[in-house]
């Protein structure tokens, strides 16, 4: 019951939140309108990410629990997540086009509706159902990651990209905390997720969701340097949009940074599907395993969020001093570390299911797991802080069709990670994680050094 209490306090306090922030455009026409544009942005989303991060992180441990109740039922969790990101990447070529035509806002609004639906889904046990629900939340969710980038841009000039997308990713990542914390509490000391316990935490977070589509709703459009509306016409028709896409995505810049994208699905479909399974399937852990899956979340949201703020605090100030790239090189080794104490703890079976085997850490420990949780976060947050920032800032022209091409990228390698996780030891997935985060890393740089050496010469330019 105190779990409950607390999401209805969180709910309550954004619906607050909502209303205040209304006032305050009516009140103080002083206020930096688009920050709250962002502030509520951000709410709607955490609240939205609470229910749907906290299912993908329990997805396949829930399965597992009813095929034991209803033997019929055949679905697997790494399978729906990834037709969910395989839908995602199609979709994202389609996205700008839409968003030419309906706008960020209401993109944002139908995607939101998608998740809601897909968690619904779980109350009737059918894999038809499953799969099918997977197929329209990818196609949703394109539509609020891209309508997300695009918004949080129009919101945003180049000295705040930086400051904008650290809240924002602070906001974000504390979806970690609340869900995770309702499913360390509901499955303890549960070795079998039973019907009604599921039925329980489904029921909480599809309600949490529909609050954090009302916030989406109450978006208002971005202001300029004064208080008139930015212009949010473009101009652009819906091929026009698709085939600027196209030739964005074959420009140098873009193909360096597609490797970084990727890396960053890859990163993000084993820490927030694979890594809590695994955690999990280790029996060595004890009899608290499963609850280490929902405090596992909690940790991760602790690593993203502390990232979220740091850069959202220092965002400008580093990124006009050092630029990017000292942060997403901080972001690469915190992974490495966190790699090689994954290797170190769990057995290469752990990601398949219930496990009897052990690692190099005998037993495995559960402290060296949650401080790998941890890593796995504030280095995530390194990355996509700073892909954020590079895009609303370095792509702002476009800012649909760049986002639309780093949801892309970043979906197809995570659809490509949830295949090969039913395949591939948990050994191969490290593997391929270094490699890719080293060449992520160092693609990243390369842009940066590029967009660096541009800014003296665009100064001069101004001067003149």
């Amino acid at each position: 019951m105190p779990v409950f209490a607390c999401f209805l306090w969180l709910a309550g306090a954004l619906l607050l939140f909502v209303f205040a922030t209304r006032r305050i455009r009516r009140k103080h026409t002083m206020v930096e309108r688009n920050l709250v544009n962002v502030l509520l942005l951000g709410g709607g989303f955490m609240l939205i990410f609470t229910s749907f991060q906290t299912l993908g992180n329990i997805e396949q441990t829930i399965i597992d629990s009813i095929k034991k109740d209803l033997p019929s039922f055949t679905g697997d969790g790494y399978t729906s997540l990834a037709i969910i990101y395989a839908a995602l990447s199609l979709s994202n070529w389609v996205t700008p086009s839409v968003l030419s035509a309906i706008g960020p806002r209401l993109a944002m609004t139908i995607g939101a509706i998608t998740y809601c639906l897909f968690m619904a889904s779980f109350f009737v046990p059918h894999v038809v159902l499953l799969y099918g629900c997977s197929v329209v939340l990818g196609a949703g969710a394109a539509l609020i990651w891209t309508g997300q980038g695009m918004y949080l841009s129009q919101c945003s000039t180049g000295e705040t990209i930086s400051r904008n997308s650290g809240i924002f990713w602070a906001m974000l990542q504390m979806s970690m905390f609340f869900g995770n914390l309702l499913v360390f509490f509901t499955f303890q000391g549960k070795t079998h997720i039973d019907e009604t316990t599921r039925s329980v935490v489904f029921a909480v977070l599809i309600a949490v969701a529909i609050v954090g589509l009302v916030c989406l709703t109450c978006l208002r459009r971005p202001t300029s340097n004064g208080d008139a509306p930015v212009d949010l016409s473009r101009d652009v028709r819906p091929r026009e949009a698709f085939l600027s896409a196209i030739r964005l995505f074959r420009t140098p810049r873009m193909i360096l940074l597609s490797i970084t994208f990727v890396y960053t699905g890859l990163s993000l479909s084993f820490f927030s599907g694979v890594y809590g399974s695994a955690i999990g399937f280790t029996n060595a852990i004890g009899t608290s395993a499963k609850q280490y899956v929902g405090l596992n979340g909690v940790f991760i949201g602790v690593g993203e969020v502390l990232g979220g703020v740091a850069f959202g605090l220092l965002g400008t100030r580093t990124t006009t001093r050092w630029g990017r790239d000292p942060i997403v090189i901080t972001g690469g080794v915190l992974h490495l570390v966190a790699y090689f104490l994954v290797y170190l703890n769990l057995p290469n079976s752990a990601p398949f299911g219930n496990t009897d085997a052990l690692a190099y850490i005998q037993p495995p420990s559960a402290l060296v797991a949650m401080g790998c949780s941890f890593l796995l976060g504030l280095g995530d947050a390194c990355f996509n802080t700073q892909c954020y920032s590079m895009l609303g800032g370095v792509f702002k022209s476009q800012p649909a069709e760049a986002f639309s091409i780093f949801k892309f990228t970043q979906s197809v390698a995570a659809a490509a990670s949830f295949v090969y996780s039913s395949y591939c030891g948990l050994h191969v997935q490290l593997l391929i994680l270094v490699i890719l985060g080293i060449i992520g890393t160092v693609t990243f740089c390369l842009v940066e050094f590029a967009v660096k050496r541009e800014r003296p010469t665009l100064e001069r330019d101004y001067e003149k």
